[in-house]
């Protein structure tokens, strides 16, 4: 019997590379959609992938892309424009007759939220779930592991763990346990559709938790050094993070202080779909303590160290003059995940019994939100 064929956008990101290898080894022929060719895409199509290029937001090339295909995961790219990009893949998949959509949204995703992506999550969820004979099914993690990982140079070379995220615990995933619960969503429509799953790692995580386990990772000693988030916005502009992206990682700092990784966590999710445990963090640092560039040498120390020196010297992101540019909708009372009555709804979490008051809840005018904004 002729396996369906499924596409898959964003098929070079770290959730969308590993989707491809995965329904490849199944068997599955996979149509993978990248924004442009380079070596990650020649890399696909050496395992057997088909390559389709197309910018999400481009309606007549997403619909030849759709051709022929009856599956899709679909992941959103981190761009201001995702909203638009979101309606012409429901128009073409609409064209298409696809018959299973598996997309990645964020557990974050609320209406009101101050991040622009992570409203626009919450209307691609609803968007992609109102399609008319196309089954749905949500993936919707917290933070990934690869978040935490990214500074695992600064462990290795300085035997330091940067920290932003004040008291707050997480279980965070791997990007294979996400990509692997999408494929099991993917295989067997029949089962998943109209459910939401929340993969997470098998424990929750504090800062001091995370070191020690890195510490394991790359064979040393590692202790965290709280940090704010200036530094750390400058750190991640000076090695090249896109503001785009970085707009919105601002505020899910912000989140996990507030504890909004932790109610639920961690869920049974991974082993539930996939039918294997979930990775735990230890086992993830460790594949990232592998990597050329975290391998204990006198160039990578140097590298590391001068990066470390230089970070609190270097310019930040000008993300005022970003908002400003982007001329962006912004709500007019703003709340972060776990001040939303309507998030904690949705996500099945019980209202405090103390809740603490709201910091910049409400912002009842123009200025008041640029005020707000800037302040951020």
């Amino acid at each position: 019997m002729t396996k369906p064929r499924i596409i898959v956008t964003g098929a070079t990101g770290k959730t969308g590379s590993v989707v491809v290898t995965e329904l490849l080894k199944a068997g599955y022929p996979v149509r993978a959609m990248v924004h442009r060719e380079d070596g990650r895409s020649v890399r696909l199509k050496a395992q057997g992938a088909e390559i389709a290029v197309a910018d999400m937001s481009d309606v007549e090339r997403v619909a030849d892309a759709l051709k022929h295909v009856q599956r899709a995961y679909y992941c959103p790219p981190y761009d201001p424009y995702m909203i638009q990009g979101a309606v012409a893949f429901a128009v073409a998949a609409t064209e298409a007759r696809l018959e299973h959509i598996v997309g990645l949204t964020q557990w974050l995703a609320s209406p009101s939220h101050p991040s622009l992506l992570t409203r626009q999550s919450w209307l691609v969820d609803r968007l992609l779930s109102m399609m008319s004979g196309v089954a749905h099914t949500i993936v919707n993690p917290g933070f990934f592991a690869d978040t935490y990982l990214t500074t695992i140079g600064l462990a290795a070379h300085l035997g330091i763990f940067p920290w932003m995220y004040g008291n707050s615990r997480n279980a965070p995933p791997s990007n294979e346990d996400i990509a692997r619960v999408a494929v099991a969503a993917l295989m067997d429509p029949a089962r998943h559709a109209g459910k939401s799953y929340r993969p997470t790692g098998p424990e929750l995580l504090c800062a001091e938790d995370m070191a020690k386990a890195i510490g394991r990772a790359v064979g040393r000693s590692v202790r965290v050094v709280p940090t704010p988030t200036w530094l750390f916005m400058k750190a991640a502009r000076m090695g090249g993070m896109p503001i785009d992206l970085m707009s919105n990682v601002r505020y899910y700092i912000d989140d996990q202080k507030r504890g909004a990784f932790e109610p639920g966590a961690p869920t049974s999710d991974v082993l539930e779909v996939t039918g294997r445990p979930p990775e735990d963090f230890e086992t993830i640092a460790r594949r990232y303590a592998a990597l050329p560039g975290n391998q204990r040498t006198s160039a990578n120390w140097l590298r590391n160290f001068v990066q470390f020196m230089i970070a609190p010297l270097s310019p930040g992101f000008n993300f005022g003059r970003y908002d400003r540019e982007l001329r962006r909708p912004f709500p007019s009372q703003p709340q972060f995940a776990p001040e939303s009555k309507l998030w904690r709804r949705e996500h099945d979490i019980a209202e405090p019994a103390n809740p603490a008051a709201s910091v910049h809840e409400t912002a009842p005018s123009a200025t008041s939100r640029g005020q707000w904004l800037e302040s951020r």
